[in-house]
C-alpha cells in the first residue's frame, strides 16, 4: 500500500466515529500530513456541525505548515453552501497545495465541482485512492443520492429449523431466538441507522419499543406499516422516546409496489438508511420487489418444529460469524 493508501485508510478509520450522528450528511474522515507526519485529523461532526476537513484543519496547531501539507479525505470536498460553508474554499484559503481524495461525490450539488475548484486554485489533486473502500464506506450516502431511496438493511432471527416466529403464543412480547449478545448487537445497529421499519403484525404480536435501550446511542425514527390505521396509540412504539412515522392507505397504494412507494416516502423525508426488522411478510415484500442492499440473518439454536417460515431470498454471503452459540450471516444483494 502506498503512503496515500495508508493515510486514506486512516481517514476511513476515524470517519466511523461519525456513524449514526452525521446523517443525512456522509460520515467523512480527513487527515493532514506534513513531511510524513500527521499534523491534523478530523471527522464529520453531528449534522449541522463542521465537516471533516474543517475539523482536521482546525486541529492543526501550527497553521503555517498547511502551506506545505497534504490533505487526505474519503470524499470529494463540498463546493456549495449548506448548513456550513464549502470545504473546498477553506482548503484554498489555507493554501494547502496537495489534496488526495478517496472518491468523487456524485451528489449533483458537488459532482466534481469541488475538485474543479481546487484545481483552478492551483491545488495538486489526486482522486481514487482506495476508491472501492471509500465508496463502500459511503454506501448510505451514495444509495440515497443515486437510487433516490434509503440504504436498506434486512434483519431477522430464525430458528435452527428455519422459523422466524411461532404460529401462536400466549403473551404479547417477543419469543427470543437469539442470545443476549446478539440482541445487544441489534441495538447497536439501530443506533447506527436513521430509521427502523416493522409491519402491523410485529407491533400487535410483540409490542416492541424499537429503540436502542440496550446500547448508548440515538434512537432511530420508527416507521410502522398500518394499512388500515387500526393500531392503537397505546402500543409502546407510539410513545415519545422516538419519532414515529405511520404508513397507511392515505400514504401509499397497497395494491402495487408497496416497497417502492415506502422508499419514496422515506426519500422525501430525507431518510438515508433503514433497518427492516419484520415481520416475515414485510421483509418478503422488500425481497420480492428486490429493494434491499444488505441482509443480516441470525440463526439460533432453538427449534420451533413449526411456525412462521423465515423469508426466502438469494444474496451473496459476505461474512459468517459466531456470537456465542448464535450464527450471524451477512449477505449483499446481487
Amino acid at each position: 500500500m502506498t503512503n496515500h493508501g495508508i493515510y486514506i485508510k486512516r481517514c476511513l478509520e476515524i470517519a466511523k466515529n461519525g456513524l449514526g450522528t452525521t446523517r443525512p450528511n456522509p460520515m467523512v474522515g480527513s487527515v493532514i500530513v506534513h513531511n510524513n507526519n500527521v499534523i491534523g485529523e478530523g471527522y464529520t461532526s453531528k449534522y449541522g456541525g463542521n465537516h471533516a476537513e474543517v475539523n482536521a484543519i482546525n486541529s492543526v496547531v501550527n497553521k503555517s505548515l498547511l502551506k506545505e501539507a497534504t490533505l487526505y479525505v474519503t470524499l470529494e470536498p463540498c463546493s456549495h453552501f449548506g448548513k456550513t460553508p464549502p470545504c473546498s474554499d477553506l482548503i484554498i484559503k489555507h493554501q494547502i497545495p496537495n489534496v488526495v481524495i478517496g472518491c468523487v461525490d456524485d451528489n449533483e450539488k458537488v459532482a466534481g465541482k469541488g475538485i474543479e475548484k481546487l484545481k483552478n486554485a492551483g491545488c495538486n489533486v489526486t482522486v481514487g485512492v482506495l476508491e472501492n473502500e471509500c465508496k463502500n464506506h459511503h454506501k448510505r450516502f451514495f444509495t440515497f443520492h443515486n437510487k433516490k431511496r434509503p440504504y436498506i438493511i434486512l434483519k431477522w432471527a430464525e430458528t435452527a429449523d428455519g422459523f422466524i416466529a411461532p404460529k401462536t403464543k400466549n403473551e404479547q412480547k417477543p419469543v427470543w431466538i437469539t442470545n443476549a449478545y446478539s440482541r445487544q448487537l441489534v441495538h447497536k445497529w439501530r443506533a447506527e441507522e436513521q430509521a427502523i421499519l416493522v409491519g402491523t403484525n410485529t407491533v400487535t404480536q410483540d409490542n416492541p419499543s424499537l429503540t436502542t435501550r440496550d446500547w448508548i446511542g440515538q434512537n432511530p425514527i420508527r416507521v410502522i406499516i398500518d394499512k388500515d390505521n387500526k393500531l392503537s396509540k397505546d402500543y409502546v412504539a407510539f410513545n415519545n422516546e422516538a419519532e414515529t412515522i405511520v404508513v397507511n392507505i392515505s400514504t401509499i397504494d397497497f395494491l402495487k409496489n408497496v416497497a417502492k412507494q415506502i422508499c419514496d416516502v422515506l426519500f422525501q423525508k430525507n431518510i438515508n438508511s433503514i433497518i427492516i426488522e419484520g415481520g416475515s411478510k414485510t421483509l418478503q415484500t422488500f425481497i420480492d420487489e428486490n429493494i434491499w442492499d444488505e441482509a443480516r440473518v441470525f440463526i439460533g439454536t432453538v427449534q420451533f418444529k413449526n411456525g412462521i417460515k423465515s423469508p426466502t431470498f438469494s444474496g451473496k454471503l459476505i461474512s459468517e460469524e459466531a456470537i456465542i452459540n448464535d450464527t450471524l450471516k451477512t449477505y449483499k444483494n446481487g
